[in-house]
């Protein structure tokens, strides 16, 4: 026997969300950045943790909201994914205006980052000291030496020295690029359960329909 709609369905659960997984790490990589990095004095300070703030609250308000409205779901979603994406302006900003270097996708820093699958602070932190220790041990001169023949990926050579600023930026863009992909996705999901399910009015009027079919 099917189970009768529910009026309201379950919702929440955002903290089972990957992209709330990342947007949260995203927030606690930027506060941290900010705090070291940026004048706390400035504009820019404020707005990136203010920003990295909003994508987290969003994709957790949406979550709760969606019990009683998908509307209102989409939109805050969506102001999620727009905040991140001011964010990631700014650290692309940070980079360009100091001549640093955004890495390519393809670079064997921001590869062995992504193998990482950093899911803490502590776990980013550990992946920068340790990649400052390789740049400075020079550890990768032999594979450089193995790779003089091949093409270097866009963003620089990959064997020059980074500072942790850049290393950290650039792993705040990664996860960036995956928060926001996430977002893109559950933004679709969310917007198709609209067009078929409708929203609350709806449900409303096929639970009230169902229970005056159900009365003797």
């Amino acid at each position: 026997m099917t189970e009768p709609e529910a009026l309201i369905p379950k919702h929440g659960g955002y903290r089972n969300l990957k992209s709330f997984q990342v947007a949260q790490l995203v927030y606690d990589v930027t506060v941290r950045f900010c705090d070291r990095y940026i004048d706390p004095r400035s504009r820019t300070h404020d707005q990136m943790v203010q920003a990295a703030r909003s994508g987290v609250q969003n994709i957790a308000e949406g979550s709760q909201a969606s019990g009683t409205s998908k509307k209102m779901e989409l939109k805050l979603t969506n102001v999620a994914r727009a905040s991140l994406e001011e964010l990631r302006l700014d650290y692309e900003d940070f980079l360009r205006q100091r001549g640093l270097p955004q890495l390519a996708p393809n670079h064997p820093a921001l590869m062995r980052f992504k193998a990482k699958r950093c899911a803490t602070l502590d776990e980013v932190r550990a992946w920068v000291e340790k990649e400052r220790s390789r740049t400075r041990t020079n550890t990768d001169e032999q594979e450089r030496v193995a790779g003089a023949e091949s093409s270097v990926p866009v963003g620089g050579d990959p064997w020059q020295s980074l500072s942790s600023s850049v290393l950290v930026a650039n792993a705040a863009l990664s996860l960036l690029n995956l928060a926001c992909y996430l977002l893109d996705r559950q933004l679709a999901a969310q917007a198709a359960t609209f067009e078929k399910e409708g929203g609350f009015t709806e449900r409303l009027y096929r639970v009230r329909s169902a229970a005056r079919k159900g009365k003797p």
